[in-house]
Parts: C-alpha cells; structure tokens; sequence
C-alpha cells in the first residue's frame, strides 16, 4: 500500500516547482515508510510514497513504461491487484515484457494494451494516476467499493490530487482550507454523499469512477455499479458459491513478501477470515497466521450489554484461537491510552477532519500501531455485514420501513451525531440536516437498480442493501484505510471482493435469512471451520470502551477548554449545551450522545485550530 500525489497544469511549467511536489508528497509518508519518488514534466508533478508489499526491490515508483527510449506513461499507484498474475501472462502472450514482478508494471502494462478500460479487468483495491505523455491526459482511477481513497482538486489550468486531502491542501491553490455549509451538511450527517471531498472545491472520485484530466477539461465515467439480476441459484448451490468465492478470496489476499496477520473480534466475520486465512497459509507451508484483538482493560469482566453489543469479544475471539490454532496477541487498551494527546492528534491528522467516532478511533489506531510491529499486511472481516446484511437494523422492522437511512434509525447512530447536537441553534437551522438526509436518501434510492418481478419486501431489501454498499461501508472503509495507513499498515478487505459483491447482492433476502438469523449464507458457507460458541453469536460491533474514567477525562478536558477562553469553534457551538452536560453529574447509563458531544467539541475544535480552517458558513 502506499501513497499518491500529484499536479497537473497546463498554464504552467512543474519542473520549477519541485518544492511544492515534494511538499504534496512528503503528506504521505505515513502511507508508505519505505521509499519515496517523485517525477516531473512540463505539465505534470507525479509523488508517491512506498508501502513495499510485493516485489521488494522492484516495484518503485513512479513507475515509467518507455519505448526505444520515449516515455509513453507514468504510473503512481496506491493498493493491490489480486489478478496480477493471470494479467500479467496474458500481457505476456500480446507481447509485453515486464522488468519486474510487481502488480504496479502489470496495472501500467494493461494501461498501454486496453486504456481506461484496464479498470475493469483488475480485480483488488487500488487508486492510482496515470500520466499519458503521449496525450498529455491524466487519468485517475479508483476501485470498484472504495476501499482505497482518492481526491482531486480541479484548477483552472489542471487539477491537484492525492490520496488524502491534506496531499491537496499542501499545495497553495487550495489554500486557504475551506468548509462552507455544504461541506459541514457532508461532514456531520453520517450518510456519506458520494464524490464529496468536504473541504470547498475538493472532490472524492467515486467508487467504480474513472476521471479524466487533458486540456480540453475533465471528464468522469463509472466503469462499475451494482447491478440487479435474477438470482440463478437454489440455498445449497448459494452457500456453495458463497464458500469457492471466499475461498478463492482469501488464498490470493493472503499473498505477501511481507509478514501477514488477521484482525480478529470473535465476530462471525472476522472468525470467518482467520480460519480461512490460517487454512491458506498452511497450504503455502508457512504455518501459524498470526491474529490480533483489541481489548480494553477490565472490559470483559465487567460488561455491561447495551442496544447493540450483547457479549464482549475476547471469550469468542480465544475460542477461535484455540479451534485454528493462530499465533494470537490480545492488545490490550486503557482510558489513559485512548485520551493520549499525541494519539488523538495523530487520528485527527489522519482523517484530515473529525467524524465523531471518538475512542473507536483512536482505540483502532492503537490497535494497528501495535500489530505494524509484528505484521505489514493484515486482513479484516470489514464489510460483512454489508454484503450479507448482518446490522442489526437489517431486522428491525422500524428501521427498514423508516422514510430514510437505516442506521440512523438505531440508537447507535448517537454515538456518531454528537458535533451535530452540540451546534448553535442558528446554525442547525441554517443547516437542516434532517432536510440534507431527505435529499440524500432520495437521490441514493434513485439510483437503485430495479428487478421486475419482485415482491415488497424483497424490493425494500435489496434498497437497504444497497444503501449500505454505496454509502454506509465507505463511512467504515475510509476508517479503516485513514487508521491503517496512518502507522503504515495495509489492511485487506477480501468481503469486498466485487465478484462476491454482486453475487450475494442478488440473492434473495429471504435465502440471506434462511435460518432465521443474520448472515445466513455466510454462517452455512463458513459452519465447518468454526467453533459452534461463533457460529451462535449475535452481531456484536467493533467496541467501544465502558471506562466511565474515559467519559471523565473527557469532562477534564472539556472544563480546561471552556476555561482557556479562546474556543476557535465558539461561532458554531452552543457552550450552553457543554455547560449543562458538564454541569449533570456522571453515571453508569450516560447517553451515548453526552459522550459523543464532549469527544465532538474536542475534535472538532483541534481541526479549526490545526488546519487553520475558514468556516463559511
């Protein structure tokens, strides 16, 4: 994994401004630790930061394909290709020749054989730029769900871009950062509007999008959405599909040169991932799979079950170890750990804005700061419950038949809501977030594809199903890569496989549902290689600390703020509201909004100071 940046303007000549592509780029060194290019033209600055994965000494970047001597195209890549192999032999039959045995020369290879159209025979994670010199075009491409993260910034002469948004912000002509009303509309609704960069004039390319940047302007074009077919299968051929699929999955993610581990809850998901990953190992002689929790101290022997989390996961992430038999590592957290200053600085710096997430932030960036130790690689069970429909929100029948989001129906969704609860009462009017969700939903739900035939029920559940794989697993996604990334570690998602993806996008909800719970075809597809105790798990999420010492600390900081004076947030917040949840004394059934709101101001507070941030609102 790694990270990109680069410029593109045809009003100026970059070879002059080195120091500004270098500044871009050196934004990404968290990204990639273990080497760093930068390549310039008349008209285009091309940096990359190097996470080496595949191809140690060969795979630098940017990469340069040439002909007798001409430059035809530059690559600057982000991610994996699980194909590379067959495309790289059947590159090799139309007569390239490769110089190396990475994935990168196989992605810059098939640019030169089949254009824009490469895209849809990789199949991976992957963001990358590819400057034509040929052309003088620039084309960005971005993979089919999302999982690795790509920005761009139109000027008037070209366009900025990176795989961040401070790798844009580095550069002058978007500076000063701006956030106006539409940007804080995206920021704070949790429903993840696609191709919104949040920042003024930045853009995300969206999942499945190419862009196009020559001198005659910018253009996009999907190369992939989801699309809806009759289901050709009985349950027994679905749950066999489902297990070849991920068994396929799982054996090609689990190449490396580079030491590779699972993240492992006790959750279905992840168990799933682990036993098959251990399973793909072995077959490679390489024995035990290394795997890795996180815990909280004193969390499991005094759980208290909430809404949404019935069990603690370490009973159930041991029974796993125990049946496969990983080499295992618990990583265990305090609240003193997840108020760290510097730790909570380096998450913000990472997400380049605050998402309300708090401790499951930062908790998650510890836990990926101690496994990059061990581990470079580590595979995740992310995305599961978006492919199967495993939320519990998926079965509850106030949720489903809600005029809008699902998840934001449930009372989890506090826990991410905070920073909106805490605005001025202006300023929420101004708003209108209830008024943005509306829009937001309706424009999702147009988007659709339709099955003639189908029932209500199955109509309404494929509508939920797709709401989650276009908008709520990018919220996850874009987590998950920023809290990864940030220690220089890569994170493999093999539930988003597209081909998995599409297949079980289609099944019916009723086969989805066959046994009366959750996740039915992943439980069946995954019954013979894990312990009964997870195979009979509700869905748990990823957890969230119980420490009331974590809400107190929160409250210190918060006073000390008040106290300072010099609030940079104050034109936007209500500080009455802090007042009165400071003024309440603490229990042990706080709402989850009191928590959310301290963790709110805090962060949101820091962004403003650090990024310098002009609020138009």
């Amino acid at each position: 994994m790694c990270g990109i940046a680069g410029w593109v303007d045809f009003g100026r000549d970059l070879r002059q401004s080195r120091d500004v592509a270098q500044a871009m780029t050196d934004t990404m060194s968290c990204r990639g630790p273990d080497d760093e290019g930068l390549w310039l033209a008349p008209h285009a600055a091309m940096g990359h930061r190097r996470l080496a994965i595949i191809d140690i000494e060969g795979g630098r970047q940017p990469m340069i394909a040439d002909e007798d001597g001409r430059e035809l195209a530059v690559l600057i890549y982000s991610g994996e290709v699980y194909n590379f192999q067959e495309l790289r032999a059947e590159l090799t039959t139309r007569g390239h020749r490769f110089r190396t045995r990475s994935d990168t020369e196989v992605v810059l290879r098939a640019y030169l054989e089949w254009g824009e159209d490469l895209a849809t025979r990789l199949n991976g994670m992957f963001a990358f730029a590819i400057w034509d010199t040929r052309r003088e075009e620039l084309l960005l491409v971005r993979d089919r769900m999302g999982i690795k993260p790509l920005y761009y910034y139109p000027t008037p002469e070209g366009v900025l871009f990176g795989s961040e948004p401070k790798a844009i912000l580095a550069n002058p002509l978007a500076q000063p950062a701006v956030v106006d009303a539409d940007g804080l509309r995206a920021l704070i609704s949790f429903v993840k509007p696609p191709e919104h960069g949040i920042y003024r004039g930045m853009y995300e390319v969206r999942p499945g999008q190419t862009v196009r940047v020559s001198r005659e302007g910018l253009s996009k074009r999907r190369y992939w959405k989801l699309e809806s077919y009759e289901h050709p299968d009985d349950i027994p051929t679905t749950v066999r599909t489902v297990r070849e699929l991920l068994d396929d999955i799982v054996d090609r993610q689990t190449i490396s040169d580079v030491p590779l581990c699972t993240l492992l809850s006790g959750g279905l998901d992840s168990s799933a991932v682990t036993a098959l990953a251990q399973q793909a190992v072995e077959k490679q002689g390489l024995g035990k799979i290394r795997s890795f929790s996180v815990d909280f101290v004193g969390y499991s022997e005094n759980f208290k079950p909430d809404e949404m989390r019935g069990t603690p996961d370490t009973p159930f992430a041991h029974d796993v170890v125990d049946h496969v038999h990983t080499d295992h590592a618990d990583i265990v957290l305090d609240s003193a750990d997840l108020m760290n200053p510097g730790v909570r600085d380096a998450v913000l710096r990472a997400r380049d804005m605050p998402t309300g997430m708090g401790d499951m932030d930062t908790s998650l960036y510890l836990l990926f700061k101690a496994i990059r130790s061990q581990s470079t690689v580590a595979l995740s069970g992310e995305s599961a419950d978006e492919v199967f429909g495993g939320y519990r929100w998926f079965h509850d029948p106030a949720a489903v038949n809600a005029d809008t989001f699902p998840w934001l129906v449930s009372g989890e969704a506090m826990r991410f809501t905070g920073l909106n609860m805490i605005l001025g009462e202006d300023l929420r009017r101004e708003l209108d977030i209830p008024g943005y969700r509306a829009e937001s939903y309706r424009q999702a739900l147009d988007e659709v594809p339709r099955l003639p035939g189908e029932s209500a029920v199955e109509r309404r559940m494929r509508e939920i199903s797709y709401l989650h794989l276009t908008r709520f697993v990018q919220i996850l996604l874009d987590r998950k890569d920023r809290m990864s990334m940030a220690v220089g570690l890569e994170v493999r998602v093999p539930f988003c496989d597209h081909r998995l993806v599409e297949y079980v996008f289609n099944a019916p909800w009723a086969m989805k549902t066959f046994d009366g719970y959750e996740k039915s075809l992943l439980r069946a597809a995954s019954e013979d290689i894990l312990p009964r105790s997870v195979l009979d798990r509700r869905k748990s999420p990823y957890p969230s600390t119980q420490d009331p010492s974590y809400e107190q600390a929160l409250r210190v900081e918060t006073a000390r703020l008040l106290d300072r004076g010099d609030i940079a947030a104050t034109p936007l917040i209500d500080l009455d509201r802090i007042r009165i949840i400071l003024e309440q004394p603490m229990s042990d059934d706080s709402p989850p909004g009191t928590r959310a709101s301290l963790d709110g101001l805090l962060e949101f507070n820091r962004w403003i100071e650090d990024y310098q941030l002009q609020l138009k609102v």
